[in-house]
């Protein structure tokens, strides 16, 4: 009987999803006019739990929004006054002639060592701990090129909040509650500022929509939570490829999803062009700091002898339909720690509409 009081609004849902996905009016055309004016929403969500671990980095959950292009600041209804000077004088994001944009973030990632149902401080384990953070990037982009400036400001410690996440979503899902978090990091602000350029190199795509494309990156962060330098890139292949900057999992500078031109897939309908694509990506970073390894920076916790130097390999697949993306991607990555038993694995989900 539930099932069948709930039945009129599951159509209603479906009805509405397929009215979006069909039949909102779509086109493309040789130019950018209609991209320019796009926002983009993005959801992120990577869980360990569909390896069937729960250990080390176990959840993180991020939502963005990227502004239409904004490359007057000066004209920009959307921009408060007092702000365009301070952006015209930021290094990397001002160069003439190229597309720029604002993103918010809120994100949250929960950290725990691997035997969650110990109480005991476990001295060669991770420590527990929580970071919840609020980002603004400037991004800066032409068909080849994508610089990204961010600012990140949160906390690390109890009002973080991750404890209670954690119990909240073991509790629904019948999961063992993890007994060791008042070992956990304690609280600090922190602010950190990160950069990263992406390039676009050997764009192909057939007559039948057959396409590939190579993405390399460089990075880099500075601040009292982490600093770190990093490189990698990520190769697609598949139909119908989107005009942005590739696939990323939860980090500084991850918001690549706004199209960059009429060409793009996601501003097509999906009675026109849907697309298809897999990718794989390779990160390393040197990392000279890292707070949820190194501990807090002013009081006494517990920490780890963190490795300097970690490697991140991603492989997934992606699916564009009317102007909505989503992917999924099984990630990789090398030990963080002297005293980590095991290489970390997780799934990443993410689901953008450009609207």
């Amino acid at each position: 009987m539930t099932y069948l009081r709930r039945t009129p609004y599951i159509i209603i849902l479906l009805s509405i999803t397929v009215w979006c996905l069909f039949f909102i009016p779509l086109r493309a055309g040789a130019d950018d006019d209609i991209a320019r004016r796009m926002g983009t929403v993005t959801l992120y969500m990577e869980n360990d739990f569909f390896y069937k671990t729960d250990r080390q980095y176990t959840h993180g959950t991020k939502i963005s929004w990227i502004s239409p292009d904004l490359s007057s600041y000066r004209d920009d209804p959307h921009m408060p006054s007092w702000s365009y000077p301070i952006i015209k004088n930021l290094p990397f994001i001002n160069d003439p002639g190229y597309q720029r944009s604002i993103s918010f973030s809120l994100g949250q990632n929960i950290y725990t060592p691997e035997e969650i149902e110990r109480s005991d401080l476990i001295r060669d384990d991770r420590p527990y701990a929580g970071i919840t953070y609020l980002a603004i990037g400037f991004h800066s982009k032409n068909d080849r090129r994508m610089d990204t400036l961010e600012f990140d400001a949160g906390i690390v410690g109890p009002h973080s909040y991750a404890e209670n996440v954690q119990r909240v979503i073991h509790q629904w899902v019948a999961a063992t509650d993890p007994q060791g978090w008042e070992h956990q990091l304690n609280d600090e602000p922190f602010i950190n500022m990160f950069f990263e350029r992406k390039w676009r190199l050997f764009r192909e795509e057939c007559s039948g929509g057959l396409g590939f494309d190579f993405i390399p990156h460089i990075g880099a962060g500075i601040g009292n939570a982490f600093t770190l330098a990093s490189t990698g890139g990520e190769l697609r292949l598949g139909w119908h490829l989107p005009n942005d900057f590739g696939t990323y999992i939860i980090t500084p500078g991850s918001d690549n999803n706004a199209p960059l031109d009429d060409a793009d897939s996601k501003l097509y309908s999906i009675l026109h062009r849907a697309g298809a694509h897999f990718f794989f990506a390779v990160n390393g970073s040197a990392v000279a700091r890292n707070i949820l390894l190194d501990g807090n920076t002013f009081r006494d916790s517990h920490s780890v002898d963190k490795k300097h130097f970690v490697a991140c390999f991603v492989g997934g697949i992606g699916f564009m339909a009317g102007r909505f993306k989503i992917t999924y991607s099984h990630v990789y990555q090398t030990k963080e720690f002297e005293t980590q038993e095991k290489e970390q694995q997780y799934g990443a989900i993410s689901l953008s509409r450009t609207f």
